[in-house]
């Protein structure tokens, strides 16, 4: 006799559902992560934006890989000779990749930075009643006001969960947060050009990114001679990689959100109104509220200090984005002729994203295209006083970064620093 199939996860033997493709599906989505973003829905949703959204997604040629592994090299050599900064240990991994790739790596490279904020959120989704999700409308019987008191239980039900609406709520909130991950990961993927356009460090430093198909829409659209504005990528990605090289860069990120995220309250009001709102059977508007939702769920007015915890985060990514900005602006202006044209370029796709979609809408941070321009002042300001092989003191132990304070005023940074 041929072997019966194994039943999914979930399912028990015999289980009339357990060979069902829609039902092995849906429980592979539902098992799809222990923690409180479902990755796995997160890379479906983002996949499958891509594929309504983007045009064709052709695998990178074997010329790209070669003409990328070159222009790495190259990068490395200026940016050494430039900042005076130690070439990273490890020898680069460049890889030419699709956008469906770049979302497969992003929703592992990105998982340590969401899923304290997503805790957050998921905590606070679970304190809310069943009115959040509509219960007020229909059966009541969910409510922990109207369960049956631990001694009007019988035997065999007290082993059942105290708060059946907080079980299912324990499912439901890590597919709602995949969804929304998921959107933000797809939407990044029909423009990024490399790994570091989201500027934070990585477990895996030694990796470099190209989305091919991306950078050659923007050539196309833009009318940028390719061999030039590829090397021009090639940059902005080394000159991370070079920031980033460090170890404690990273755990330094990590903790400074969770610092922040520990003291922040979720806004319960805005929360449940935003879950109210999400009706699949009639009102797809709601749900698409959601996926687009501006992070705005922890509460919108900070105490002294939360706003000096959060500097600290937008200090930090100011200087991450600056430094590389510096550095590419001013590499760029020495080698390509066609440089005024990629920095008007890069300037005019970057108006159009005046948030960072990552930080606002996941992580809760607001990071503004306006908060990367200090960044930049700071760094041009300091290699215009002190050189650019200053800069490479930035890096060099977690003192070494500037306050707030300092990126507005680069002379008190110098003055403790060099």
């Amino acid at each position: 006799m041929a072997d019966q199939p194994t039943p999914g996860p979930g399912f028990g033997a015999g289980d009339p559902f357990a060979d069902v493709p829609l039902f092995r599906e849906i429980q592979r989505l539902l098992m799809g992560s222990n923690g409180p973003v479902n990755w796995e829905l997160a890379r479906q949703v983002a996949l499958a934006s891509l594929a309504q959204a983007s045009g064709p997604d052709n695998a990178p040629s074997a010329e790209d890989q070669l003409a990328f592994e070159d222009a790495v090299r190259i990068a490395e050599l200026q940016i050494a000779t430039l900042t005076k900064m130690e070439a990273p240990r490890q020898i680069a991994s460049v890889e030419t990749v699709r956008r469906a790739q770049w979302v497969e790596a992003a929703a592992t490279d990105l998982r340590a930075f969401v899923e304290p904020a997503a805790k957050r959120l998921a905590d606070g989704m679970s304190a809310l009643g069943p009115e959040a999700l509509g219960g007020g409308r229909g059966d009541q019987s969910l409510h922990p006001s109207q369960a049956p008191r631990e001694d009007e239980r019988s035997a065999g039900d007290r082993g059942q969960p105290a708060d059946p609406f907080a079980d299912a709520l324990g499912q439901v909130v890590p597919l709602l947060l995949g969804m929304q991950t998921g959107a933000v990961l797809g939407g990044l993927a029909q423009a990024v050009l490399g790994r570091y356009d989201i500027a934070v460090p990585r477990a895996q430093s030694e990796r470099l990114q190209f989305v091919v198909p991306n950078i050659a829409a923007f050539e196309q659209n833009w009318s940028l001679p390719p061999m030039e504005f590829r090397q021009w990528v090639a940059l902005h990605e080394v000159a991370h990689r070079f920031a980033f090289a460090r170890p404690w860069i990273g755990e330094h990120l990590t903790e400074l959100l969770r610092d922040f995220l520990s003291t922040l309250e979720v806004d319960s009001s805005e929360l449940e109104a935003q879950l109210q709102g999400m009706d699949p059977m009639g009102n797809s508007e709601g749900m698409q509220d959601f996926l687009k939702g501006d992070g705005g769920f922890f509460g919108p007015v900070l105490d002294g200090e939360q706003k000096l915890k959060l500097a600290r985060i937008q200090a930090f990514l100011a200087i991450s984005e600056g430094f590389g900005d510096h550095v590419t602006h001013t590499l760029g202006q020495q080698m390509f002729s066609s440089y005024a044209k990629i920095d008007e370029a890069m300037r005019r796709y970057r108006e159009d994203e005046p948030t960072d979609p990552v930080f606002a809408r996941l992580l809760g941070v607001e990071f503004t295209r306006e908060h990367a321009a200090v960044g930049r002042r700071f760094c041009n300001t300091v290699a215009e006083q002190a050189g650019a092989v200053a800069l490479g003191e930035l890096w060099t132990a977690e003192e070494s970064l500037p306050s707030m304070p300092e990126l507005y005023e680069p002379v008190l940074w110098m003055a403790r620093s060099l």
